[in-house]
């Protein structure tokens, strides 16, 4: 039975992980699992109980190889925010975001709230409604109309 089956469980465990050497070493822990626990094996189709005792192995041991990562220098500070804003463009983005706020404050009710939600606090239209209680469709409307306003002050008109 195992010869029959031996390349049919090393292709399903070299196909789930990748790695030549280690599809050799599961493929040899699926025929002893198999050998362990043969007695419980009901005899029929034991060639998806191979599969399946393959696959098995296959999931735990990928389980495993993710916890036993270690980052390394480059992966590790990839991930590591950085914050390589400029002072001055510091003190721009500031400037813009008082503008921002300026004009959503000059607008009216109730465009004022869904603006500085919206476009200050940057709130999705999801929370806008949770928050308030409004129609989706509603603030829609009220945003796109506030962003026309908005731009009309930033330009330097009127509303």
């Amino acid at each position: 039975m195992i010869d029959q089956y031996q390349n049919l469980v090393f292709s399903i465990c070299y196909r789930l992980t990748g790695d030549y050497f280690e599809a050799e070493d599961l493929a040899q822990d699926t025929f002893l699992s198999a050998y362990k626990s043969l007695s419980s094996f009901d005899g029929k189709n034991e060639r998806a109980w191979l599969c399946r005792i393959a696959t098995n192995k296959c999931i735990d041991y990928l389980k495993r190889a993710g916890r036993r990562s270690v980052p390394t220098e480059d992966s590790f500070f990839a991930a590591v925010p950085v914050d390589d804003q400029s002072p001055e463009a510091a003190v721009l983005d500031q400037a813009v975001r008082e503008e921002l706020k300026r004009c959503c404050l000059a607008l009216k009710a109730p465009y004022q709230d869904v603006a500085m939600d919206y476009f200050y606090h940057e709130l999705e239209i999801s929370e806008i409604a949770a928050k308030t209680g409004r129609n989706i469709k509603t603030l829609q409307t009220q945003i796109y109309r506030a962003k026309g306003m908005i731009r009309k002050l930033w330009k330097g008109g009127d509303v």
